[in-house]
């Protein structure tokens, strides 16, 4: 049977703001509701039901929603899938497909109207530049005033012009999301990608459990912390406000201490001098006031449902240029690491309040807090969190990919691979690189030689991972980086080969093929979309958008695309060479690697309920091991034949870094 195309945008309503509790605590708001909903059935015009007007979705639409038959497109669908299911219109999973997540995998931005400019839609096509005053008009809540009577939502029969532009808005987004569906579709996403993405929607809906005391507990032990250090830091320098940057300056000034500014590494750099006690505690209070950690609870707090669950913790696709998942909401990505021992201890002393017990035990309460975060996620009743990482993975897989033999035998034996490094890199037995021997003082170097330098980084990538505060000196650092260079010849050879084959397509317009990688030039005579594309081991392929040669900052020959800037957030024009695509490659193949682990998690019944870089966190019922799941993790990957994984993992009644 012939499968049939649905484009749907939805337009809705709810008291909570979207960007601050995602979707699925927006939907469960007890205001929540659609107001307009715009579809298109194949080619056929667009079409508009205004809900808010009492107008009903058409009995055929509605059967549509749950016709197999029946595909389901949207930008971002799993806001339509959701929404339409929390009122009432029964539309399973699998049926859907996301638009946007189609385009971030062939390289474009996440935005509807930023994709729309980007992919080089006609201006008719493209979104309506009014949408946001008009969902800030219709959509959330206003405030009452004598002059609107008093109301808390603006409807439509306050504005008519304003709805009727904004039942416009509706339908050209359906216009927007069917032409940049119609570009995407002749660089089609693979199956396997669409399943990862509805595990993604399923996992960010069915949320993890969070410690409400904790959460509570927490936000109420800072707030009297605050305030105990800004009463002693008023004590300390009697300013009107000892918080002003400027203010503070000019007390450590007349203090004896002069410094440039108070940003964090200044003042971390200052604190490590011998200076006098009342600027050194003024500098510890403010460097304790700073801990922006605290407000991942603040997140924690807003983002929960009334189960107790915060859902919508990652993104599919966040990552562009390899397509890792990055973090929403609380941003699991960068959560602080927990050193404490005692963490139950703590996590009791918070629960009670006791912002006294907290100070005298731990001392440093704001860095308590900040290290209990992890902990304030829980598992299920009677389930408990198995946690699992990959060990090293991105060593293993770059090691694989170049053939660099020697590394692949150490993980394939005893595994040390920082020891093993150093042993290669300064000529000295293995089994002498260990405690108690004075050839241990190695290892740091082959442990941040292996961190650092795998993608052509030199000195300064040294440094950037933390070489100078582990104890090496400057003057050592280019020595270090010739030793690795030439003990790892093949990854060297590694970075050359990619770059020369991504020239080489772009010049030739003919694929290249190392080490199991395709390079190939891809477009489409309809549109003008053009990509310089990598075929990975998986058979997924990473997209660089529009690309170009031309000559980079250091005057040599280069590829250029454009892609979603770091800084700017705007689709820009970036130039990249080996060593920066061997790190997108590394890196995707690592992510293809996770992939392949969630879907044998899938698999067997199992519910992950997120996932951090390379590991996972499942919430699990209580017969099931860690040692399993670390099992599935070193199962030989079909497309990777010859790469040796292995997982490491705990169980725990809370998350934590173990």
């Amino acid at each position: 049977m012939v499968i049939r195309h649905l484009s749907i945008d939805i337009e809705t309503k709810s008291s909570a703001d979207i960007g601050k509790t995602g979707l699925y605590r927006y939907a469960q708001d007890k205001d929540f509701g659609i107001l307009l909903f715009a579809y298109q059935m194949d080619d056929s015009p667009v079409e508009i039901v205004d809900l808010a007007c009492g107008e009903k979705i058409p009995e055929f639409i509605k059967a549509c929603l749950s016709n197999p038959y029946v595909q389901k497109h949207a930008y971002n669908a799993a806001f339509e899938w959701y929404c339409l299911n929390q009122a009432g219109y029964e539309t399973p999973l699998e049926q859907w497909r996301c638009t946007m997540a189609h385009g971030l995998y062939c390289g474009y931005t996440a935005g509807l109207d930023a994709t729309g400019k980007a992919i080089g839609l006609p201006q008719d096509k493209q979104k309506l530049s009014v949408g946001k005053a008009l969902i800030r008009y219709f959509c959330v809540p206003c405030k009452p005033t004598k002059t609107n009577g008093g109301r808390t939502w603006n409807l439509p029969k306050h504005a008519p012009e304003k709805w009727t532009l904004f039942k416009e808005y509706c339908k050209q987004d359906v216009v927007t999301e069917h032409e940049i569906l119609q570009r995407l579709s002749l660089f089609p996403m693979p199956e396997d990608e669409v399943r990862l993405w509805q595990m993604d929607v399923r996992m960010n809906a069915y949320g993890v459990r969070v410690d409400k005391e904790l959460i509570s507990g927490a936000l109420i032990v800072d707030a009297i912390s605050s305030q105990r250090l800004i009463d002693e830091a008023y004590q300390l320098t009697g300013l009107p406000n000892p918080n002003s940057t400027a203010q503070l300056l000019a007390w450590l000034k007349d203090s004896g201490l002069d410094i440039p500014n108070l940003q964090k590494a200044t003042v971390e750099e200052v604190l490590k001098n011998n200076i006098s006690s009342g600027p050194r505690r003024v500098l510890e209070i403010r460097q304790q006031l700073g801990k922006t950690s605290i407000k991942k609870y603040v997140a924690m707090e807003t983002a929960k449902g009334d189960d107790d669950r915060v859902r919508g913790l990652t993104q599919y696709y966040g990552a562009n240029r390899t397509g890792r998942w990055a973090g929403r909401l609380v941003q699991m990505q960068n959560l602080p690491r927990n050193y404490i021992k005692t963490l139950d201890g703590a996590r009791n002393l918070v629960k009670a309040k006791n912002y006294e017990g907290i100070r005298i035990l731990y001392g440093n309460v704001p860095d308590t807090l900040s290290q209990l975060i992890r902990t304030a996620f829980i598992p299920s009743e009677n389930h408990k969190f198995v946690v699992a990482d990959f060990s090293a993975i991105e060593a293993r897989v770059i090691a694989w990919l170049a053939g660099e033999q020697w590394v692949n035998e150490v993980f394939a034996t005893h595994g040390k691979i920082y020891e093993a490094t150093a042993s290669q890199m300064f000529h000295v037995p293995v089994e002498k690189i260990s405690k108690g021997n004075p050839e241990y003082g190695l290892r740091q170097k082959g442990k941040v030689a292996t961190l650092a330098l795998g993608y052509q980084g030199g000195v300064n990538a040294l440094i950037a991972m933390g070489a100078l505060s582990m104890g090496l000196t400057e003057e050592e650092l280019p020595d270090i980086v010739h030793r690795w260079r030439s003990a790892n010849r093949r990854i060297c050879d590694l970075w050359y080969k990619i770059e020369q084959a991504a020239l080489a397509v772009m010049q030739t317009a003919q694929s290249q093929a190392i080490n199991g990688l395709i390079f190939s030039l891809e477009g489409d005579m309809i549109y003008g979309q053009c990509f310089l594309t990598v075929r990975l081991p998986s058979g997924r392929k990473l997209f660089y958008p529009r690309p170009f040669l031309q000559e980079n900052q250091f005057g040599k020959m280069a590829v250029h695309y454009y892609s979603v800037g770091q800084q700017t957030h705007k689709w820009e024009i970036s130039s990249t060479y080996g060593g920066k695509m061997t790190e997108n490659i590394v890196q995707a193949i690592a992510r293809d690697c996770l992939a392949e682990t969630l879907k044998r998690i899938d698999d067997k019944g199992l519910q992950v309920v997120f996932h951090v870089h390379d590991e996972v966190i499942i919430d699990a019922p209580m017969d099931v091991s860690v040692d399993e799941i670390c099992d599935l993790m070193a199962e030989p990957i079909p497309w990777a034949p010859g790469l040796i994984l292995k997982g490491a993992g705990f169980e725990s009644t809370y998350y934590m870094k173990d």
